[in-house]
């Protein structure tokens, strides 16, 4: 049974900080390509950030230099530490892996207000 387990949002003020973390199982995470999405209320899931098995990644305009997406293959795990979160940050962030079918984590609550 495949599993992806988001962990690490929350509340923060304005300029804080947090860290995902995505725990995956049930797949060959290595060869997998993963990512993590958003969507806020009344809005389309949008891509945050990705990164490719070979490790290559890509930031959506909005995040480039605020966020950024590692992998650990040994622990089967994506994290995406953010820094500098604005009120428009706040959604619920939802993990992904993709190679021949598409999974996706329960997702996990990032509310950034004063």
């Amino acid at each position: 049974q495949v599993q992806l387990v988001e962990s690490g949002g929350g509340l923060v003020q304005p300029g804080g900080s947090l860290r995902l973390s995505c725990a995956a199982s049930g797949i060959a995470f290595s060869k997998y390509a993963v990512g993590w999405y958003r969507q806020a209320p009344g809005k389309q899931r949008e891509l945050v950030a990705s990164s490719t098995s070979d490790g290559f990644t890509n930031y959506a305009d909005f995040v480039k230099g605020r966020f950024t997406i590692s992998r650990d293959n040994t622990k089967s795990t994506v994290y995406l530490p953010m820094d500098s979160l604005k009120p428009e940050d706040t959604a619920v962030y939802y993990c992904n892996a993709r190679s021949k079918r598409d999974y996706w984590g329960q997702g996990t609550q990032v509310t950034v207000s004063s």
